[in-house]
């Protein structure tokens, strides 16, 4: 009875996960409550202490759902699927040979050109980090490589006070002052070391490095804020990296001359 064994594999394995995924949830809702409490903001503290208790009640909520697997799945799954016995082979008569026709003449094929030269195209390369950027880490904390964040998105302006970007974009008209890319992001660790750097037509042109001083999951932003000279047209690219493993590369891309300087007020421009 083949059957019976795979049902009992399936609850097995399903109750398993439901209780692990269960038991990480509780843990990421106590993570987040504990962490509500170190932010500086009443409505920030507010919004992360409703997430974790939504996230604690999803964690009951999968170890209920693998308890009643566990004690009612056998009893309602064979209720619905019963189980049959399989029916025993029989034997069935052996024909008896008929005489084997002639064999033909076959056509030898003719020769078929061989290439003489292949080209295989070579997969992309990681984002790697520059020993300029690693030499300045600080951070001893071993970083999470299990961390995931949200592709970019790129703006001028942001709201500070939820992370959000204003008027979002990926192509922007000089003169640009400053560029800001917010993403979200979960399983980081504290005081692990993390890096975004900029490029513009793959030149590095503005990085930072820190320990992270964030919670385990939220909301972040890197920025780059220069003078309108300094933001030449093309395409740029930001990667962000967890200790030196890259989680998300993002695009956008400056149109249009760069901005001129503007002088300093009471200097006279030579008139010709």
């Amino acid at each position: 009875m083949t059957i019976s064994l795979d049902l009992e594999s399936f609850l097995l394995t399903s109750t398993v996960v439901l209780a692990f995924f269960g038991l990480y949830t509780l843990w990421t809702g106590r993570a987040r409550m504990q962490q509500a409490g170190e932010l500086p903001y009443h409505r920030l503290r507010q919004q992360r202490l409703l997430q974790g208790w939504a996230t604690v009640f999803w964690g009951l909520v999968l170890f209920a759902l693998a308890a009643l697997l566990h004690w009612f799945g056998r009893p309602v799954v064979y209720s619905v699927l019963p189980v049959t016995p399989t029916s025993s082979q029989t034997s069935t008569p052996t024909l008896s040979p008929t005489p084997s026709l002639s064999p033909t003449v076959t056509l030898t094929p003719s020769e078929t050109p061989t290439l003489q030269f292949t080209y295989t195209p070579s997969p992309t390369p990681p984002p790697q980090l520059p020993d300029e950027v690693r030499s300045q880490f600080t951070s001893v904390v071993t970083p999470n490589s299990a961390a995931v964040f949200s592709p970019l998105t790129f703006s001028r302006d942001l709201n500070f006070r939820t992370y959000t970007a204003i008027e979002p974009g990926t192509l922007f008209e000089s003169p640009v002052e400053g560029i800001y890319a917010t993403f979200s992001y979960d399983g980081m660790l504290p005081e692990s070391q993390w890096s975004a750097l900029w490029y513009r037509q793959g030149q590095l042109v503005h990085f930072e490095t820190m320990p992270w001083d964030g919670g385990t999951g939220g909301f972040g932003y890197t920025e780059w804020l220069a003078p309108s000279q300094e933001w030449l047209p093309g395409v740029y690219q930001v990667q962000i990296f967890v200790g030196e493993d890259p989680k998300v590369v993002g695009e956008f891309e400056v149109s249009g001359p760069a901005g001129t300087p503007t002088p300093p007020a009471g200097i006279l421009t030579p008139t010709p």
